[in-house]
């Protein structure tokens, strides 16, 4: 057996949990307030080096102190147990709400998500194409755009699909290996953000966000 069937046999037995979790992105951009989404935006710029899982306990205990849109740097970062470079990271979260107000017509304006991920790794201080391309799928957005994470990049080296894990990725790089996984997607008859999620819960066992 392939690794290509290994990972179709597996596609199939999730591939409802995985369109779940889509769905309910899905509503977050239907029905979700700007609030809303920042929330999801500021769960993305903790991500970078640090457990997914983590960095959600820490916005959810942001938010239950009312410290999501006016907390200062130093009480965000009191909240963030588990987070690394906690303090730079609070201090990006602060700096990122002068876009809160009008961010879902914002981010409706752009012609594709691609240009909404281009504006955001220019404006918001901390996301990479990686953090930009995350928060835009988590918020029912960004469904043809990679999130190159360690997972999902050694889970492309073991399908062939890059001959191994580059050391460091430029934005060029970036779109060059979005563009060999999309093509891979096609031919795999797996869209993109389910092929996103299936590595990530081979990986970690569980379907997160």
């Amino acid at each position: 057996m392939t690794e290509l069937d290994r990972l179709k046999q597996d596609y199939v037995k999730i591939r409802p949990a995985i369109e779940s979790r889509l769905k309910e992105f899905t509503e977050i951009w239907r029905s979700g307030t700007d609030k809303a989404l920042f929330k999801e935006l500021v769960f993305c710029l903790f991500t970078p080096q640090s457990n997914a899982k983590s960095c959600w306990a820490s916005v959810e205990s942001i938010c239950g102190q009312d410290l999501l849109l006016h907390g200062a740097a130093e009480q965000v970062s009191a909240c963030m147990a588990g987070v690394r470079f906690h303090h730079t990271k609070a201090e990006r979260v602060v700096e990122a709400r002068k876009y809160l107000k009008g961010l879902k017509a914002r981010l409706s304006g752009f012609g594709s998500a691609s240009e909404a991920r281009e504006w955001l790794v220019a404006n918001v201080k901390g996301t990479s194409y990686k953090e930009a391309g995350h928060f835009l799928r988590n918020i029912g957005m960004g469904r043809d755009l990679a999130i190159l994470d360690r997972h999902i990049l050694k889970n492309l080296v073991i399908l062939g699909i890059i001959p191994e894990i580059p050391k460091s990725i430029s934005q060029k790089k970036y779109l060059e290996i979005e563009e060999e996984m999309r093509q891979f997607c096609s031919r795999a008859e797996i869209p993109m953000d389910h092929l996103d999620m299936l590595l990530w819960c081979r990986e970690t066992g569980e379907i997160f966000k």
